[in-house]
C-alpha cells in the first residue's frame, strides 16, 4: 500500500511540473493571457524602454515577436499557433483581415487615449468608425539618396532612377506593393492598378532598371545607406529619417508622380488570449508623452495630436516627412485588392527578382 501511496504521488509531482512547463512554454510562445500579452509588429518599429514602462505600470509581461511584411505577419495569424494580442499591419492588411474575420472589435471606451489621435487618421476607408484599429504611424514611400556621392544627380520623378550613371548603386526595400508600385507610378498608373497589361509593363520597366540596383533588402538597408555603402534607396520615410539622423550627408523626396500613404494601425486577433491586457497596451501607446517619446525613437510620423506638441518643432515642421496637404493629394492609399490580384503582383515581383539572377 506504502509503494502504491509513493507512486500516486510521484505521479501527482510529474503532472504538477509537466502543467507548470507547458504554461512555460505557451507563455513563451504567445498562448498566455492573464498577465501576459503577445505583441506583434515590424522590425525595429518601437522603443524598447517603452516596453519595459508599459510592464512596469501594469504588471504585464510583454512577449514582443517582428515580422518583415504585411504578408508574413497575416500568414502566421491565420495558422494559429501563436495566440497574438496585438498586431501592427497596415492599411490593406486591416482591410483583408476585417473581410476574413481574424479580428476583434476595438471596445473604445476601454481606450479613453483615443482621444489624442488627430481626427484626420479616425474614420478612415479601410476601417470606418476605426471599428477594428487604433492609429500607430503614418508615412509615405520615397528615395533617400546621397547628393555628396551622386556628382549633382538630383531625384523629383521616380524615372531619375533609371539614370545610367547609378549603375549598381541604389538598393530596394523588399516589397512587393513597394517596388511593384514605384513602378506603376513612373507610368502614370495608379499604385492599386488591377489591369494585367499595365501590372506586365510595370514588371517589364523594372527589369530594365535592374543594373542599377545594388540590392534588395530588409532593415538592413538604413546601415547600408548610412555607411555610405549605396548612394539611393527606395524606403518608408520613417526608415529615411533614421538613416538622416544617423548621417547628415542623405536626403529625402516623395517624387513628383504620386506615391503611398501608408497606415500602420494596432489591432486585436481573435486568437488573443488577453483581450484586456491588449486594450491597455493600445491605450498606452496613445499616452501623449508614450507616443511622443516613441515617435522621436523610431523617426516615423505620429498621429497623436498631444505627441507633436511635445516633439520639435523643426521635426514636426519637415514637410520631408509630415507632408502638405498639396503633396497629400498626390498620394494615394494601399487597398485590399483581394487574394487573386494579391497572388499576382506576388508572382511578379517574384519574377522581377529572380530576372536579377
Amino acid at each position: 500500500m506504502k509503494k502504491l501511496v509513493n507512486a500516486f504521488l510521484a505521479i501527482v509531482i510529474v503532472s504538477f511540473l509537466l502543467i507548470m512547463l507547458v504554461n512555460y512554454l505557451n507563455a513563451s510562445e504567445g498562448y498566455g493571457g492573464g498577465n501576459t500579452i503577445t505583441v506583434y509588429n515590424w522590425g525595429d518599429y518601437i522603443d524598447p524602454e517603452l516596453l519595459d514602462r508599459f510592464e512596469e505600470e501594469t504588471g504585464i509581461t510583454v512577449i514582443y515577436e517582428t515580422f518583415d511584411s504585411n504578408e508574413a505577419m497575416m500568414t502566421k495569424i491565420q495558422q494559429g499557433g501563436t495566440s497574438y494580442d496585438v498586431a501592427i499591419p497596415s492599411e490593406y492588411a486591416i482591410e483583408k483581415m476585417k473581410e476574413e474575420g481574424q479580428l476583434l472589435k476595438v471596445d473604445h471606451s476601454k481606450i479613453p487615449n483615443l482621444k489624442n489621435i488627430d481626427e484626420r487618421f479616425l474614420d478612415l476607408s479601410f476601417d470606418p468608425g476605426n471599428e477594428y484599429s487604433i492609429p500607430y504611424f503614418w508615412g509615405t514611400v520615397g528615395i533617400v539618396y546621397n547628393p555628396t556621392l551622386l556628382d549633382g544627380i538630383e531625384f523629383h520623378s521616380w524615372n531619375d532612377l533609371w539614370n545610367e550613371d547609378l549603375k549598381n548603386e541604389i538598393l530596394l526595400v523588399d516589397g512587393a506593393r513597394e517596388v511593384l508600385g514605384f513602378g506603376l507610378n513612373s507610368l502614370n498608373y495608379s499604385l492599386n492598378e488591377t489591369d494585367q497589361a499595365k501590372l506586365v509593363e510595370a514588371k517589364e520597366k523594372l527589369e530594365t532598371l535592374q543594373p542599377n540596383i545594388k540590392a534588395i533588402v530588409g532593415d538592413e538597408i538604413k546601415m547600408l545607406m548610412v555607411n555610405e555603402e549605396a548612394s539611393v534607396g527606395v524606403v518608408w520615410s520613417g526608415d529615411a529619417a533614421d538613416m538622416m539622423w544617423e548621417n547628415e550627408n542623405l536626403d529625402y523626396v516623395v517624387p513628383v508622380e504620386g506615391s503611398n500613404l501608408w497606415f500602420d494601425n494596432m489591432v486585436i486577433p481573435k486568437t488573443a488570449k488577453n483581450v484586456d491586457g491588449a486594450h491597455q497596451f493600445i491605450n498606452f501607446m496613445l499616452d501623449a508623452e508614450v507616443a511622443a517619446q516613441n515617435a522621436d525613437y523610431v523617426g516615423y510620423s505620429t498621429p497623436n495630436k498631444e505627441a507633436m506638441k511635445l516633439l520639435p518643432e523643426e521635426t514636426i515642421s519637415d514637410e520631408r516627412f509630415y507632408p502638405s496637404p498639396e503633396l497629400t493629394e498626390r498620394l494615394e492609399v494601399y487597398e485590399n485588392l483581394g487574394k487573386k490580384m494579391l497572388a499576382y503582383y506576388n508572382d511578379l515581383y517574384l519574377e522581377f527578382k529572380m530576372h536579377r539572377k
